[in-house]
């Protein structure tokens, strides 16, 4: 086991800014914002049992879902943490229909967030793991003015930084800005992130899928029959496959980034569309996941270069270790392919 340096969230990103001299120290200033803010929901979530927090607040998001406290908590939070610093020019969150604008009172920056305030809170009353999901772009429309719809609508490509923080048995936020994807977790006795996990790379092939298997009936009969594939008996290509789904993006795919796996959720006949969020979940992660030497697509195209259309676009998606995600797009494209002979 290697033994990592002592290091703090704050100067790892601060060393990372140093190695290009074009940096300004903004995007850095801005991590150590969100950094805060993880903490906060942090503390909150762990103590949600405890508190009066727990349960719906009677009200629907723009989904149509159902609102957690904790969702409410957790998006607040981060809007007051990130508003004022000068760094950002406009936000959007999955809780919110519109764009968020930064109040007229603070500075306007050149930085664009995005933002899952709370992924998978579905599982907040069952004590399971949770998580934040978050990527920064930079602005495309003029500075000094206020950001719009358009600084928002950019292909995950143009992302500068992404990453997200689970709330387990431990806190660990991971980001990448371009040099690496790196992991580190919160030592609750002095409230600081401390690496814990230097250059992730994701396992090339792997052992595991994560999926609802509950949908399987709606599936593409590709997927259907990748599927039976992965739970047959092979020592040659070591199948079956172990199925491990937690119902949390963030949770799932933080044990793959590690372990290596493929997590989907695809497009059925019942969400032709997919149902995850391009901006707010699946991009963020592509970059990621790409940056760690995976592999992220929709079925057959690379997500990072879908265009949005609109702020609450829904997407199918396939991401994790390269060679399985690799194999189910060639399943189903065999199977399309014997579709129209």
């Amino acid at each position: 086991m290697s033994i990592l340096k002592f290091m703090t969230l704050g100067r790892h990103i601060i060393e990372g800014e140093e190695m290009h001299p074009e940096a300004t120290g903004e995007l850095s200033k801005l991590l150590a914002d969100l950094s805060l803010a993880a903490k906060v929901i942090s503390l909150e979530v762990n103590k949600a049992g405890l508190a009066d927090i727990l349960g719906f607040t009677g009200d629907s998001n723009v989904h149509g879902e159902q609102v957690k406290k904790l969702d409410v908590y957790a998006h607040d939070m981060l809007i007051r943490a990130m508003d004022h610093g000068g760094h950002l020019c406009v936000m959007a969150s999955e809780e919110e229909e519109n764009i968020i604008h930064i109040p007229n009172r603070f500075k306007i920056g050149k930085y664009v967030l995005l933002f899952d305030p709370l992924d998978g809170s579905s599982n907040i009353d069952a004590n399971i793991s949770i998580g934040t999901i978050f990527s920064i772009y930079k602005r495309i429309t003029p500075e000094g003015k206020p950001g719009t719809l358009e600084d928002c609508l950019q292909q995950g490509t143009q992302q500068v930084a992404a990453g997200y923080v689970v709330y387990g048995s431990s806190t660990i936020l991971v980001y990448t800005a371009g040099h690496g994807v790196h992991g580190f977790t919160l030592d609750p006795a002095f409230g600081e992130f401390l690496l814990s996990h230097e250059y992730i790379q994701i396992p090339k092939k792997s052992k595991i899928y994560s999926i609802n298997e509950g949908n399987y009936k709606y599936w593409h009969p590709g997927l259907k029959k990748y599927i039976k594939y992965l739970q047959e008996e092979d020592k040659a290509s070591e199948r079956p496959y172990s199925s491990r789904y937690i119902g949390s993006m963030v949770a799932d795919n933080h044990r793959n980034l590690l372990y290596g796996g493929i997590f989907m959720y695809p497009a059925d006949s019942r969400n032709p569309k997919g149902k995850l969020r391009l901006m707010y979940e699946c991009d963020p992660f592509a970059f990621i996941i790409e940056a760690a030497g995976g592999r992220a697509t929709d079925g057959k195209k690379r997500i990072l270069e879908i265009q949005p259309q609109s702020l609450h676009e829904r997407t199918p998606v396939f991401m994790g270790s390269e060679e399985d995600v690799k194999m189910v797009e060639d399943f189903m494209a065999k199977e399309e392919a014997a579709e129209t002979k």
